[in-house]
């Protein structure tokens, strides 16, 4: 943490490996009411954003904290602002921070409960640098890496038919499907989820094959796609439900990486991530071939 005399007294920025990736602003003895999306009434303050989430927010006096509370906003103080902000920061980038030295230090510790493992792991049957490579793809897609034993397991599992990191980040997906689902939704029993339509898919299957490679996915397919997907990712985060879209295992890469930058906050899933003792609830389907290109409410 350094002082930076080019930052007004109130203002901070957070930089990762000499580039500035974030920044905000807090006001001193204020508390910041964020409005979740259900909250009603005005409140007397600045009116804001919310550093890490963007969503709106007024700079309140201490003084109106349960006032504010009751109109149903969320308040948290400055100090509580950053760390949310620096938090968030960091498991967005979480996998630019990632490196080989943390992988081989992560690798020393499972090797002290599963030398096995490990020995016939790496270097055997896979180079660092492609272990190295699926844990940055986990983590760029938000998955937890801490079950290392299982991500190794995956991982010893496959090698002996491919050493791609993109096919073996599959693999491993699918071993990690149960956990994965759960972040998403705890202990329900169902998983609301984004679908595609079947022309839609056949479509998007036909450009990742490569079959349309010399024209790539049209851009006014992939525009409505971007628009669609946001307005889906805005729409169940108001209603506070995860953000899914099941597709087919072929696809499921490319759309990740697709829909990364409208839509950052929707986990892409392939049908065999999905665990034998879960369901599944369309909640709406996107439609290649509707005119107006929205993401339609499912019959």
């Amino acid at each position: 943490i350094r002082d930076n005399l080019e930052l007004g007294p109130s203002q901070y920025r957070i930089r990762l490996l000499g580039d500035t990736v974030a920044e905000g602003e807090i006001m001193v003895n204020h508390e910041l009411a964020i409005n979740p999306g259900a909250a009603r009434g005005e409140l007397r303050g600045t009116a804001t954003r919310d550093p890490a989430f963007g969503m709106e927010a007024v700079w309140i006096e201490a003084g109106q904290r349960d006032h504010a509370h009751s109109l149903g906003y969320t308040v948290v103080d400055a100090s509580t602002v950053i760390a949310t902000h620096l938090s968030q920061v960091v498991r967005q980038h979480a996998h630019e921070l990632l490196g080989h030295e943390e992988v081989q230090q992560m690798l020393d510790r499972l090797a002290q409960t599963d030398p096995k493992l490990v020995e016939s792991l790496v270097p055997k049957q896979l180079p660092l640098s492609v272990v190295v490579r699926v844990l940055q793809n986990l983590l760029r897609e938000q998955v937890s890496i801490r079950s290392l034993r299982l991500i190794a397991e995956a991982l010893a599992e496959q090698a002996p038919r491919t050493k791609d990191p993109e096919e073996l980040l599959q693999g491993v997906r699918i071993a990690l499907g149960r956990s994965i689902v759960q972040e998403l939704i705890g202990m329900e029993d169902e998983l609301p989820v984004l679908a595609l339509d079947a022309e839609l898919e056949r479509i998007l299957l036909d450009t990742v094959s490569g079959s349309q490679s010399s024209v790539g996915l049209d851009p006014g397919l992939a525009d409505r796609l971007q628009t669609d997907l946001t307005e889906y990712a805005n729409m169940q985060e108001m209603k506070g439900q995860p953000v899914v879209l099941l597709v087919s295992p072929a696809i499921r890469s490319w759309f990740s990486r697709f829909a990364r930058r409208s839509a950052p906050g929707l986990k892409v899933l392939s049908y065999s991530e999905v665990p034998e003792s879960k369901g599944v609830r369309l909640v709406a389907s996107l439609g290649g071939q509707s005119q107006n290109g929205n993401a339609l409410p499912a019959q």
